[in-house]
Formats: C-alpha cells, sequence, structure tokens
C-alpha cells in the first residue's frame, strides 16, 4: 500500500466515509471541489486515507435510509473538537468517467447519496465528467486522532496530512463481497 508514510487524504463526506467503512457502498462519486486548482478531479493517488469532512452534507441529501448516519458522523466530529478522527484508509480499483445520468441512475442503491443529488454532481461542470471510483476500503486497528489544521478545510479533494502515524489495518469487506459489490457496479455502468 502506498502513501502510508507520505499520508495523502481524499475529503469525503462523514456520512460516505461511514457507509464505506461499513461495507454499505464501495463508491464514491467526485467531481472535485471549488477550491481545486484544476477546476476538476484528478485522482491524486491510487491509494489514500478517507478524511472525513462535515462540508455540504445534509440529510435530505441521503436516502432516507441512510439520512440518519449524518446526524450521528456529526455528535461523533463533537465528541472531538479541533481534532480530527482518520479511520480508514482506500485503494482505488477503478476509476471510471461517467457523463450521463442514465448511466448514473443505475448506480442507484450502490451509495448513499439521492438521485436528485447524485444528478446534481453529474451537472455541475457540465464538461467534466463524474469519476465513479470503485474503492477497496481498510479499517485502521488504531484509528488517528489528529489536529484539525486550517489546511484540512475548504471545498477541496486532497489534503495532505501531518501528525499521522501508520496503523495495521483491516479490509472492510472479504475479498468475494468486495469483488461482488465492485461487479454489480460494473455491470451497471457497462451492462
Amino acid at each position: 500500500m502506498d502513501n502510508l508514510d507520505n499520508p495523502i487524504a481524499l475529503r469525503e463526506w462523514a456520512v460516505a466515509v461511514k457507509a464505506l467503512e461499513e461495507g454499505k457502498q464501495v463508491i464514491v462519486l467526485r467531481k472535485g471541489g471549488i477550491a481545486e486548482e484544476t477546476k476538476e478531479f484528478k485522482l491524486e493517488s491510487p491509494s489514500f486515507y478517507l478524511f472525513p469532512s462535515f462540508e455540504h452534507q445534509r440529510p435530505e441529501l441521503i436516502v432516507p435510509e441512510a439520512s440518519g448516519m449524518v446526524a450521528k458522523t456529526q455528535a461523533e466530529a463533537l465528541a472531538w473538537p479541533g481534532q480530527a478522527r482518520v479511520t480508514s484508509f482506500a485503494e482505488v480499483v477503478e476509476d471510471i468517467e461517467v457523463t450521463d445520468a442514465e448511466t448514473l441512475r443505475r448506480l442507484e442503491g450502490l451509495h448513499i447519496w439521492t438521485e436528485n443529488y447524485a444528478e446534481e454532481r453529474l451537472k455541475w461542470k457540465k464538461t467534466k465528467p463524474l469519476h465513479v471510483l470503485i474503492l477497496r476500503v481498510f479499517k485502521l486497528d488504531r484509528p488517528q486522532t489528529i489536529p484539525m489544521l486550517d489546511s484540512y478545510g475548504g471545498c477541496k479533494s486532497w489534503i495532505s496530512l501531518e501528525e499521522l502515524s501508520s496503523s495495521p489495518m483491516k479490509p472492510v469487506l472479504d475479498d468475494l463481497a468486495f469483488s461482488r459489490q465492485a461487479a454489480e457496479v460494473k455491470k451497471r455502468i457497462f451492462g
């Protein structure tokens, strides 16, 4: 696994990080943040830590069966004021570009975002594709609590973490369960 010593992290909604860590989904939908230098999403690394973000996540943007996780992740964050908890690591198995709403709709049920919000992400920056990242996620044996630095905030995809020590980790899903979920994503995208 790369980047364990030079830790880069993907900022993702805390509720999505939780869904990934619980094996409820194996994908994230990325278009890039407002503060991205290139104004589009670029895969900076094939492996990275998942950094829970609370900006923009709202219960009404999450499917009803998962919307309660928004309050749960916010309550967990309040337990660590001025700090951030990094609890997982991910490897990109595939980066698939989606450019049409019909393909995106076929992924419904494989992620926690509402269909309307997923389409909003697709339509934002219309000339740029939406990246569907299939991630193999690993839960850290020892969650890392680090100071919340100003550089970790803002609407951007990638951050460089400081003061993070390596930790043993285990895959969230066994090989078979992960393969099944990843295959279902590809089947729905490519037919």
